[in-house]
């Protein structure tokens, strides 16, 4: 992946094909541009995410959760659960409707979502691994190469693998592919 590439997958559009025209000089000065785009537009955001994760402890769950699902989109609702505690983000996602907290969890660091998942109740965890497994499957092997052995299994349980190791050569999830086929 080149560096150019790496900058701007966050946006999870294609690199445009002018972008890979440029000359290297060229696609940093791009680079430096859009971080520094970012940085101006998104400035105090963490402070915000932090100051809504702090207030919502005070609120009720059955106040905050109807609230978040229609008026708070789900990568604002991510930013604000990366600043919760663990237990605390558990708690709403245990309460989430499935769907928006699917949404939600594209958008959470991948270590700290296979924390969320092992500590939900097991029920709403199974619902969304298997809502995961047929909508978003790489999104749940990306969380998956850091879920614990109990968790895991779970995932095993749920999930219909490539037949033959041919398929796995150079998949980017082949050693988390290769754990769960050990559990089935």
């Amino acid at each position: 992946m080149t560096e150019t590439q790496h900058a701007l997958e966050f946006t999870s559009q294609p690199l445009p094909d002018v972008l890979q025209e440029l000359q290297p000089s060229q696609q940093q000065k791009i680079i430096n541009y859009i971080d520094n785009l970012v940085s101006a537009k998104t400035d105090g955001l963490d402070e915000l995410y932090q100051a809504i994760s702090m207030i919502v402890k005070y609120i009720p769950h059955f106040v905050v959760i109807p609230l978040m699902v229609e008026h708070i989109r789900p990568r604002i609702a991510a930013g604000v659960c990366q600043k919760m505690s663990v237990d605390q983000a558990t708690g709403y996602a245990n309460d989430l409707p499935l769907e928006y907290f699917s949404e939600v969890s594209r958008h959470i660091d991948h270590r700290l979502m296979a924390e969320i998942l092992g500590k939900m109740k097991k029920n709403h965890a199974e619902k969304f691994i298997h809502y995961e497994l047929q909508h978003h499957l790489i999104h749940l092997l990306d969380v998956a190469s850091h879920l614990d052995d109990r968790m895991l299994k779970v995932v095993a349980k749920h999930v219909t693998l490539p037949e033959h190791n041919d398929d796995l050569v150079n998949h980017p999830h082949r050693t988390v592919i290769e754990k769960i086929r050990r559990m089935q």
